[in-house]
């Protein structure tokens, strides 16, 4: 799945904020990184929206777009409600997930594995997102799939920063796995068990993630 302009360029400017070159409080200049992508400002005026999104950026009325750093509570809280949705929709999913859909996830992880073999984090973070996208879809609630979605895309920067932690992707993968066990077999409780500790950021994970935000912060 080829990448839009505009997210490649979202995608950089989510590092340059992880990295500490653009620190919290920065404004995003339009021009500046226009010049700096070698595009227009339409691109960049995308991305930047993805940024707001995420809520790693913040959009001022007449005045432009400044990083925006969330705090560790702020965060802790947005993973626990993130958890709990893709519990809820597993758990729904057990019960309606289609055939196709099961191979479809099956397909998924054949890629995350590949990726996984290749260090890969972009790649398996692309993959992993279509993975979870089809489960929200399989829960059929389309309530329920539109709030995970919307707090999937603000959380996607802090999700895809910490695949980069050390034995994260195949930990990730061996989740996956007993994820797409528990809806084959119809387990619900234990689908939603899977897939809740599977986003649950804590321990270890979340260190990394707010040491990866403090350089952006000091």
């Amino acid at each position: 799945m080829e990448k839009r302009r505009a997210d490649i360029i979202a995608d950089d400017l989510e590092e340059l904020v992880f990295d500490g070159t653009f620190p919290d409080g920065a404004r995003l200049d339009e021009n500046a990184l226009a010049d700096r992508f070698g595009v227009s400002r339409t691109p960049i005026r995308e991305a930047l929206q993805r940024l707001v999104q995420s809520g790693l950026a913040a959009q001022i009325p007449h005045r432009g777009v400044f990083v925006r750093q969330p705090g560790p509570v702020e965060l802790m809280e947005m993973f626990e409600v993130m958890a709990e949705l893709e519990a809820a929709a597993a758990r729904l999913a057990a019960r309606r997930i289609s055939d196709a859909a099961l191979a479809d996830l099956r397909a998924a992880n054949t890629l995350c594995a590949k990726a996984v073999a290749e260090n890969a984090p972009g790649a398996y973070y692309l993959e992993n997102e279509r993975f979870h996208q089809i489960i929200y879809a399989q829960s059929g609630n389309s309530f329920l799939r539109a709030e995970a979605e919307r707090l999937h895309r603000r959380l996607r920067p802090f999700r895809r920063q910490q695949l980069r932690l050390r034995g994260r992707l195949a930990q990730s993968m061996a989740e996956h796995e007993a994820i797409v066990d528990a809806l084959t077999q119809g387990d619900a409780p234990g689908a939603a068990d899977a897939l809740r500790a599977h986003v649950a950021v804590q321990g270890e994970k979340f260190h990394y993630l707010m040491s990866s935000l403090r350089p952006a912060a000091e």
